[in-house]
């Protein structure tokens, strides 16, 4: 592998002196979030394989190109996960490219985000240079935590190579529920069970139904059943389907947002909703314009993201103030002076300085 790690270096060295930016990518089954890929491609997936995994440590390192399907299999062997459910969205998604979207399925408000489980990570920077990060060990940090910093920058940054992850033993038994009610009914019995001693791991309200997953102990799972009520539902298909956003209301063809407000928000009535993480995290299919959706999330103490199709023009990630705007352009700066990595794939004005 030394020998694509040179390849890279030299890609990068040569790129940051004529200024020609790279688009960094692994199976590109993401290219379509955040805004347009720009630059020459430079493929991750040769920079591939698991450098070490300790089943009994709870810990996984992998190089960035690796396959994340591959990765899972390895794990499924040892009865341990990504607890965070990634989705892939295509058979080709890399761990570096999991990492760098920072996205989380439907089991994320019971266990936490990807961010959580990066213990550590190897950047290749503008200059070349491989810098470590973190290690692989839980409490290993001591002042600012690059390592999870890189979870959801999108390669803004520079190169992903190596990535340390904790993982997760699968829950002893799972089984899952439906019960019909209305959305405003759905938030305020979420809040409800959110508060209570109940294995709930996912959930999901979409036209008039709440589905929850119910994960631990049977005999945990069995007691929530009866407090809980409504109609089992057998197999992982319609929770895999949220994962990969593979049901009906993610397929229809029309603008999807997505909406990051606290849980308690009642109905924002925008749109049609798909509603998750507790009552968290919004779905909204809606043809307002950015303006409005934005100004309702804000007003609800949130955020939204076009997450797919519409006008990227008006930007995929919420508009950040200017103090925080800086912060950014001063990172992107301190990693990529010549800002040669995926430029604007996350905010077109804060490139470097």
């Amino acid at each position: 592998m030394e020998q694509v790690i040179e390849q890279f270096k030299e890609r990068i060295l040569a790129a940051s002196r004529d200024k020609q930016p790279l688009c960094l990518r692994g199976g590109g089954s993401k290219d379509w979030y955040g805004q347009a890929p720009m630059g020459e491609v430079l493929d991750t997936r040769a920079y591939q394989g698991i450098v070490a995994y300790d089943p009994t440590e709870l810990v996984i390192t992998v190089r960035a190109g690796t396959r994340l399907a591959e990765v899972e299999k390895v794990l499924a062997e040892q009865n341990q996960t990504f607890a965070f459910e990634p989705p892939h969205f295509g058979p080709d998604a890399t761990v570096g490219g999991m990492v760098a979207c920072g996205l989380s399925g439907p089991r994320r408000a019971a266990v936490g985000a990807v961010r959580d489980f990066v213990l550590g990570a190897v950047l290749m920077d503008s200059k070349g240079e491989a810098l470590h990060f973190g290690g692989q060990v839980m409490k290993n940090v001591a002042g600012y935590d690059v390592s999870r910093l890189l979870t959801g920058s999108l390669g803004t940054l520079g190169l992903l190579l190596e990535v340390s992850l904790k993982v997760l033993p699968k829950p002893y038994a799972e089984t899952s529920l439906r019960l019909q009610m209305t959305e405003d009914e759905a938030i305020r019995r979420l809040n409800q069970w959110g508060g209570q001693p109940l294995p709930i791991s996912a959930s999901a309200w979409c036209d008039g139904a709440l589905v929850l997953r119910l994960s631990g102990a049977k005999a945990a799972i069995t007691a929530a059943q009866q407090a809980i009520g409504g109609e089992e539902i057998s197999g992982d298909d319609f929770w895999l389907a949220m994962r990969e956003q593979s049901n009906q209301f993610f397929t229809q063809s029309s603008t999807l947002w997505r909406l990051s407000v606290p849980s308690t928000v009642p109905p924002l009535g925008l749109g049609e909703q798909l509603i998750e993480w507790g009552g968290a995290q919004r779905w909204l299919r809606s043809d307002a314009s950015a303006a409005v959706i934005r100004a309702a999330a804000v007003e609800a103490g949130g955020h939204a993201t076009l997450f797919r199709g519409g006008d990227k023009s008006v930007g995929v990630f919420q508009p950040l103030a200017p103090a925080v705007g800086k912060i950014h352009q001063n990172m992107k700066h301190a990693f990529d002076p010549d800002g040669i990595f995926n430029p604007g794939r996350m905010y077109a004005h804060y490139q470097t300085s």
